[in-house]
């Protein structure tokens, strides 16, 4: 299996062991999974791993890695929205499905040693599965991240770093790191195998419910799950699973929007921005690496992209938390946004939001 350069078309062994292509762009997976087939999905395996088939792993090394994630249950908030509670994980968000996956593909090509950036979740989430693997692990992460995620990055074993200023120059700080050492980039927007793990919750949710929702409700910081669902949607409408692809809707924090406001201009590049603070710190990327690649899929599919007012985002908590489900602030800021987006377009029944880091990790 290859990885191909999205810049300049360069093909490169996935055992590469390099962050991105020489010509400086990221990789993509030469990868199509064979046609949408429940027969196909291993029945016999109680993760997210039982649709491996559908999904770019070569070898068996994922066995020694999963704790189970996935399988995540579909709950009902009200009549017109559902919540996906994908942070029922091992590490207790929704970024168990790529770290996994990602942590698989590292133990199978023989990495040692590896560092990420992170605004807490995917940094804890690489940090378990890494201590899994045996693999030694550096996280670096911006100051403010909730003290409770850094605490549990290095209960895990690995070395947290507290970058000041935004997350963006944190990323940066990690990113000389491995250019001057050359230590393993274990990041979920460069390596393509993170994507793969993502693609699982539309895959969980078209075998839970038997049909995909109308409508699909997606944060957007670095876009994770973003292009994993995109993917994995494309995948069964192509396999003529699916005939209608669901409203994807997307959304930004308000003080940090890049995607949202190239969108609202009709651009093909992320817009130059200055992010303020935000509770909805999961999302708070002013640059996103893969920001034309986000649009470009956003085109494709007619997504609609709408903010998270931060002022709403306390009280969406609050009305979540009142229902019986507590989730963090990132998290809460997905409902704030759906309320957004029904002021917005009217009602908005049959609605899937994912539920994505548990409260716990953001009493800050």
């Amino acid at each position: 299996m290859d990885f191909i350069c999205t810049k300049c078309g360069k093909r490169t062994f996935t055992t590469t062991h390099s962050p991105r292509c020489s010509c400086g762009g990221l990789f993509e997976l030469d990868f199509t999974p064979p046609k949408w087939d429940a027969s196909l999905i291993d029945q016999n395996e109680w993760s997210q791993f039982r649709y491996r088939r559908f999904m770019a792993l070569e070898g068996e090394a994922w066995r020694d890695v999963t704790m189970g994630e996935g399988r995540t249950p579909i709950i009902s908030l009200d009549d017109d929205v559902m919540l996906k509670m994908d942070y029922m994980m091992p590490t207790l968000s929704f970024k168990d499905r790529g770290a996994a996956t990602l942590v698989a593909h590292m133990k199978s090509i023989g990495v040692k040693t590896c560092v990420q950036d992170s605004s807490g979740n995917a940094g804890n989430a690489v940090a378990a599965y890494a201590a899994r693997a045996g693999i030694s692990c550096e996280i670096f992460v911006p100051e403010g991240t909730s003290p409770s995620k850094i605490r549990m990055i290095e209960s895990h074993g690995a070395k947290a770093n507290v970058v000041p200023g935004t997350r963006d120059h944190c990323a940066d700080v990690c990113r000389a790191k491995v250019r001057d050492e050359g230590a393993y980039y274990a990041n979920h927007v460069y390596n393509p195998f993170f994507y793969e793990g993502m693609k699982a919750y539309i895959y969980e949710t078209f075998e839970e419910l038997g049909r995909i929702p109308a409508n699909i409700v997606i944060p957007v910081g670095n876009g994770t799950l973003f292009i994993g669902a995109i993917k994995a949607l494309e995948h069964l409408q192509a396999s003529g699973a699916i005939e209608k692809f669901p409203q994807i809707i997307a959304l930004q924090s308000a003080h940090c929007d890049p995607l949202y406001q190239a969108w609202t201009a009709k651009s093909q590049e992320p817009a130059h921005i200055t992010p303020s603070p935000t509770m909805a710190e999961g999302i708070a990327i002013g640059v996103p690496m893969r920001g034309r690649e986000l649009l470009d899929m956003a085109r494709r599919h007619n997504v609609r992209f709408v903010i998270a007012p931060e002022e709403m985002i306390l009280a969406a908590r609050a009305a979540i938390a009142a229902r019986g489900v507590y989730c963090e602030h990132t998290t809460a800021a997905n409902y704030a946004a759906y309320l957004n987006y029904c002021r917005i377009y009217g009602p908005t029944p049959d609605t899937l939001i994912t539920m994505c880091g548990a409260g716990i990790k953001s009493d800050h």
